[in-house]
């Protein structure tokens, strides 16, 4: 058994405790020793029954993930969860902490469950693109019937212990991990006291007792998932209507078969991919024993709405904010959008009024810079421009602490020139938060030249704090998603030149996984703000290379999207639904003519590829010039940042999946007609050379 799993006897029941920290993670050894622990339990003449527990924060929280994309290796779990389950002596699972996955499938092999009452368990697989493998699907409808089972298993977000009891998942509920012990042993007596052969889950038939209403919550999934692309949840499905149809032993079969076709799909590589590739963002290189300085307060520079919605993030995360505008009006306006938003949820049921009063408390508001003097942390979010950031910077340094951290939110301005103006440049750091800043889940840190380890490393522990999903970016115009987006708009923005329409852009993006094409998002950000940003470079945009006027044509006419009710797309009063404006393609045509291009008609197929192509060079031209540390930390910005599709894995993974060849072909073709935007970056011929890919350079 090892030191991971132990066994012992208390009174007459078999105590197998699993003892694998941080989680219990169900690797080899812990499964291997899971078999070793049952059977001993077995041969003990004096134990009548069974407890599995868990030492350590949680009871299994799912799979190794050192094993992913791995073959199993023995025993795998399927066998472990059947073992449990053919255990001749009732086996009871006492669950505390997080139960997920493969954790809980080993929970309802056995022939009873106890949880603590903060406890949660789920099956959470779907967000890997595959499907509980170890008799998940089979079980959990038997107990709880089909509605519960697939939500629990499509929705992908673990239930609180008092639900799953509800839901027939357990069977009793602890107060807290003293009793759990104790009413677990009572428990597995009880049910040896009993007598009789222990009740198998797989002979439970709890679930099945509404056949209709089970078939129902089938069909209503099957139609819900119809347009969806991913194979995995429609799998599911299909794995919970045969838990109905088929038996038991066939209905393993039917899971395990399932699984092993989507264990293999791109889509799971590619969420397999994403998963990893978070967890190395939020873990840079260069602030190993680097400790975070404390935060317990922080001073925001500006209420629009990119400042309210950073005060809400800290609001809501716990810390105290003091906010300062430049008048009382501006002051007041920016109070208001923060009270509004917290209105709004407690309108929707989203939070208690009691709550948003308690974190509307800890907000305050203040015109004089010196009110910064209290603040551990101090962001500035007013508008891009850098002498009105640089004025802010010298206020704020005036007023804070020399060991506070000063932090800008720009979208594109040089942090480096910031943080050269200031009399402490170690603590001058970047956040670039993405709007609405407290609802997307993405914060680029924005390392200066200067920026000290542990200002960093502070940054790193508030975004968990936030909850936020970090990634590392150098300095450069744009760092790395908004690098990545004007490769992404440029590509687009060629194809509308040589015949392609805003519409048919925008239905080829969304057909490949974007919930909103570029020009959508174009309309509903304002055309006017990516418009400034060109005026702002035009003096060094380079003339040899191709640039295309349509946006600021449009501009010129006062066509900003949906505010102006005219963009790339006409608007209805109050309506954020467009239909396409003819009047943009009367543009577009004028270009064509005056540039002398003959249009051409373009494939859903082409649009997806050139747009990809564009992206995942832009992508390995910033891991060359070392913003992005690595491959996966572009494809995690695009993700959490501008809704690149996760299950296909950001720009760099989709092209290792296309192959890089045919990826570096694509971009030698658009290279005609742009050589200096889309010449391939020079990694791609080092990694084809050599037979790797972008996912060989992530560590």
């Amino acid at each position: 058994m090892g030191d991971i799993v132990s066994y012992e006897r208390i009174g007459d029941v078999g105590v197998i405790t699993l003892d694998n920290p941080p989680v219990n993670a169900l690797g080899r050894d812990l499964r291997a020793g899971i078999v070793a622990a049952l059977d001993a339990a077995n041969a003990d003449p004096e134990a009548r029954a069974i407890v599995i527990r868990a030492e350590g924060r949680t009871f299994p929280a799912g799979a190794d993930i050192r094993e992913f994309g791995k073959p199993p290796e023995e025993p795998w779990l399927p066998e472990v969860c059947n073992r449990i389950e053919e255990s001749p002596k009732p086996v009871v699972a006492a669950i505390h902490g997080t139960a997920l996955g493969g954790g809980f499938e080993i929970a309802l092999a056995a022939h009873a469950r106890i949880a603590t009452r903060d406890a949660r368990v789920g099956l959470p697989e779907v967000t890997l693109g595959i499907l509980p493998g170890a008799g998940g699907t089979q079980r959990t409808p038997r107990l709880s019937g089909a509605q519960a089972a697939l939500d629990l298993m499509l929705i992908g977000k673990p239930l609180p212990a008092e639900r799953a009891q509800a839901a027939g998942l357990i069977d009793e509920i602890a107060q807290d991990g003293d009793a759990l012990d104790a009413q677990a042993l009572a428990l597995a007596a009880k049910l040896a006291a009993s007598g009789g052969a222990p009740r198998r889950t797989r002979d439970r038939r709890e679930g099945f007792a509404d056949p209709l209403a089970y078939e129902r919550a089938v069909r209503e999934w099957r139609e819900k998932l119809a347009a969806s692309p991913l194979p995995a949840p429609k799998k599911i499905v299909d794995c919970v209507e045969a838990a109905l149809l088929l038996p038991f032993e066939a209905g393993l079969e039917f899971e395990r078969a399932a699984f092993e076709d989507l264990v293999n799909s791109p889509e799971a590589a590619a969420l397999r991919h994403a998963f990893f590739a978070e967890r190395r963002a939020a873990k840079p290189a260069g602030i190993e024993g680097a400790a975070p300085r404390k935060v317990e307060r922080v001073g925001l520079i500006g209420g629009g709405l990119m400042g309210s919605g950073i005060a809400i993030s800290m609001l809501d995360a716990g810390l105290p904010v003091v906010l300062i505008e430049r008048d009382q009006e501006s002051l007041q306006a920016g109070i208001e959008r923060i009270e509004a938003t917290y209105a709004r949820a407690c309108a929707r049921g989203r939070l208690s009024e009691e709550e948003a009063g308690l974190r509307l408390a800890r907000l305050t508001g203040a015109l004089d810079h010196a009110a910064l003097g209290g603040a551990d942390l101090v962001i500035e979010a007013v508008v891009e421009d850098m002498d009105i950031k640089r004025d802010v910077f010298a206020r704020a340094e005036a007023a804070m602490r020399p060991d506070a951290i000063l932090a800008t939110n720009t979208s594109y301005l040089d942090v480096n020139a910031l943080q050269a103006a200031c009399a402490h440049p170690g603590r001058v750091i970047g956040l670039h938060f993405f709007s609405p800043a407290h609802v997307m889940k993405l914060l680029e840190i924005v390392v200066a030249k200067d920026t000290a380890p542990d200002v960093v490393a502070t940054a790193f522990a508030l975004a968990r704090r936030l909850g936020k999903v970090p990634v590392r970016a150098g300095v450069c115009d744009g760092f790395i998603g908004n690098r990545v987006l004007t490769a992404y708009r440029q590509a687009a923005d060629e194809m509308l030149e040589e015949g392609a329409t805003p519409g048919e852009i925008d239905a080829a993006m969304r057909a490949y996984g974007f919930r909103l094409g570029p020009y959508q998002v174009l309309d509903m950000a304002g055309l006017d703000i990516s418009w400034a940003r060109r005026k702002r470079l035009a003096a060094h945009r380079d003339p040899g290379e191709r640039y295309v006027e349509i946006g600021d044509m449009m501009c010129e006419l006062g066509w900003f999207g949906q505010k102006a009710g005219r963009g790339y797309y006409i608007y209805e009063e109050g309506s954020r639904e467009g239909r396409e404006n003819p009047d943009v393609l009367v543009l577009i045509e004028e270009l064509r003519r005056s540039k002398g291009i003959e249009p051409r008609s373009f494939t859903q197929d082409e649009i997806q590829r050139r747009i990809l192509a564009a992206m995942a060079n832009e992508g390995a031209r910033l891991v060359e010039e070392e913003i992005a540390a690595r491959p996966g930390d572009v494809d995690v910005v695009m993700i959490h940042g501008y809704g690149f599709p996760r299950w296909r894995g950001g720009p760099m993974q989709a092209a290792d999946q296309r192959g890089l060849l045919q990826v570096k072909k694509e971009l030698l073709a658009m290279a005609e007609g742009n050589p200096k935007a889309w010449t391939p970056a020079l990694i791609f011929d080092e990694l084809i050379k050599n037979g790797m890919k972008f996912a060989d350079l992530n560590g």
